[in-house]
């Protein structure tokens, strides 16, 4: 969730399409099925080895599942719901069988109206239906410090989208990790490489579960 201002929107979306073209690798490649993270840097593993980041550590939990798959990593540093609604077309590639949907951390650091927020989130969700793309939303929890009404409203907007669009929730992405020293970088804000691990150990059975619903 790095605040990259100094970027251009031009820049942005090379970069968003040139990370969704990269593939990692997966077991069993003909049958693999496509995941692709759409994200912020704390997908795209802001400060961490490729190897580390949550793409290729989602991937090595699905495969020791038993889980043939190829995940995509989509994060771009400093996005906002609504960057990622701007995106959602490209940075998804056609042959993504599952979107896990994990934007809403850089609103809530801007002080985004949860309104918006949500609306953003469930352009991204209805586009990625109408696209036949199953769809796992990511949620984020408030920290209490921000005021009791902005952290309800906030932390209500990702089930809200979730029931609304008849989605996938996972419930928070930081669950367990989020303001953990041992599990973050210096900033506080990005997970370190074990703060990865525990996400992806958590997220991939949910991931396997609907992706075994996908034809």
């Amino acid at each position: 969730m790095a605040d990259t201002r100094s970027l251009s929107v031009s820049r942005r979306s090379l970069f968003a399409a040139a990370l969704a073209a990269l593939p990692l690798p997966a077991l069993a490649a003909g049958k693999a099925k496509v995941v692709t993270i759409l994200g912020d840097s704390i997908t795209a593993g802001l400060g961490l080895p490729a190897a580390a980041a949550l793409p290729a550590q989602l991937h090595d939990a699905l495969t020791k599942l038993g889980v043939a798959n190829i995940v995509r990593g989509a994060g771009v540093s400093g996005d906002t719901a609504a960057d990622g609604a701007a995106r959602v077309d490209f940075s998804v590639q056609a042959d993504t069988a599952l979107a896990i949907v994990a934007l809403g951390g850089n609103d809530l650091l801007q002080g985004v109206d949860p309104k918006t927020t949500r609306a953003n989130l469930a352009k991204i969700v209805q586009r990625l239906k109408q696209r036949h793309i199953g769809v796992v939303l990511c949620g984020l929890k408030a920290p209490a410090e921000l005021g009791a009404h902005y952290a309800r409203d906030y932390d209500a907007t990702f089930g809200a989208v979730a029931k609304a669009e008849g989605v996938t929730l996972f419930p928070d992405l930081l669950a367990g990790v989020g303001r953990n020293p041992a599990l973050n970088q210096g900033d506080s804000i990005h997970p370190n490489a074990k703060g990865v691990q525990i996400i992806a150990g958590k997220l991939a059975p949910v991931v396997a579960r609907e992706l075994r619903k996908r034809p």
